[in-house]
C-alpha cells in the first residue's frame, strides 16, 4: 500500500502488521493480525443472559500472553487460564 491515508495524512505502509496465532483455550488456532506486538490479548465471547435490563451485555473474557521466545511470524500467544 503506497497511498496516503486521507484521514490521518500518514502513509498507509508506515504501520507494520504481523500475524499471530492463539494457542490453547477457547480461541485455540485463531490467527490475528496486529501491530506493536502487545504483551497481552483479550478475547471476549458474548454470553446469553435471561431477564437482563435493556442494553446489558455480558461477555466471558479470556487472556492470551505473548510467547517472548518466538521472535518471528507467526507470533504466538498462549492461553492464560489463571488470569482473572
Amino acid at each position: 500500500m503506497d497511498e496516503m491515508d486521507a484521514v490521518t495524512d500518514v502513509r498507509a505502509d508506515a504501520v507494520r502488521w504481523e500475524v499471530a496465532v492463539l494457542s490453547g483455550g477457547p480461541a485455540d488456532g485463531a490467527r490475528v493480525r496486529l501491530t506493536g506486538r502487545p504483551s497481552v490479548l483479550q478475547v471476549s465471547h458474548p454470553c446469553r443472559i435471561e431477564n437482563a435490563p435493556d442494553g446489558m451485555q455480558i461477555a466471558a473474557l479470556h487472556i492470551y500472553r505473548r510467547d517472548l521466545k518466538v521472535k518471528s511470524e507467526p507470533l504466538r500467544y498462549g492461553f492464560d487460564g489463571v488470569s482473572p
